[in-house]
């Protein structure tokens, strides 16, 4: 196993927003992370990515515990891509991919090869490379998404992390955006809202509800008509797709 938590929790005041999760990221594949607004996704995602320190249980990487690993170490391993991630600044998509190589220079230390050679990668592989001098304020919704994806990329992780990575995204940038997480060799790990997506893309399902993991296991474990009705509060048909051969919700009025 890459990032894992064990008996997970994490109170704002008095308030429980992630109660008893336990979970594991396989090595390689995708996580897709399910739940109503408000039943703790981000929230969770923050702590395993080391952003906020748990108030009961741990988070592992590769069984040590985070708190054990120090920031820069952490930030060459794993990568996060928050939601709301934006800038006024007058900066160009080399500019903001560049920010990656961060946990793998020293405040003196020149710009190597090697940093050129992540950077350039990381654009070739969200297909922005013929982007890179252009300015982020003229930048689709999607093409920031995708700089993002790079600026992570560029971090040389091998765990990277995403919370709601579509939203906001029309449904041609929804599919591209989520086709390539599903391309990259790394452990992933999304939170989504879009059940049809979560079901095509990702390997593996959890769901939270009120804080709580409620279900574990793949889209075909997972997604069920009960689970649905009971979690999100909607009446669906759910059969395999002739096309996919995943799962698919048809919402029911």
């Amino acid at each position: 196993m890459t990032i894992k938590a064990e008996n997970l929790s994490w109170k704002a005041g008095k308030t429980t927003i992630v109660d008893d999760v336990s979970l594991a990221a396989e090595p390689g594949k995708m996580l897709g992370l399910l739940g109503p607004n408000g039943s703790g996704k981000s929230s969770l995602l923050r702590l395993l990515a080391g952003l906020r320190r748990a108030h009961g249980g741990q988070v592992t990487l590769d069984g040590t515990d985070l708190s054990r690993i120090g920031r820069r170490t952490l930030a060459r391993r794993v990568a996060l891509v928050e939601q709301h991630a934006n800038t006024d600044a007058n900066v160009t998509v080399l500019d903001v991919v560049r920010l990656g190589r961060t946990p793998h220079r020293s405040a003196l230390s020149p710009w190597t090869v090697a940093d050129d050679t992540a950077v350039e990668t990381a654009l070739g592989r969200v297909g922005l490379t013929e982007r890179r001098s252009q300015y982020w304020q003229t930048l689709s919704g999607g093409e920031r998404q995708r700089v993002h994806i790079a600026r992570a990329l560029a971090q040389a992780p091998t765990e990277i992390i995403l919370d709601e990575p579509t939203n906001h995204l029309d449904i041609q940038h929804q599919i591209e955006i989520l086709k390539l997480v599903a391309s990259l060799p790394v452990t992933s790990i999304v939170a989504l809202h879009d059940l049809n997506h979560a079901a095509m893309f990702c390997d593996r399902l959890a769901v939270l509800n009120k804080g709580k993991l409620v279900a574990l296991g793949s889209p075909e474990e997972v997604l069920t008509e009960d689970l649905l009705r009971e979690v999100f509060g909607i009446r669906c048909h759910i059969e395999t797709s002739p096309h996919s051969g995943k799962r698919h919700i048809h919402y029911l009025f």
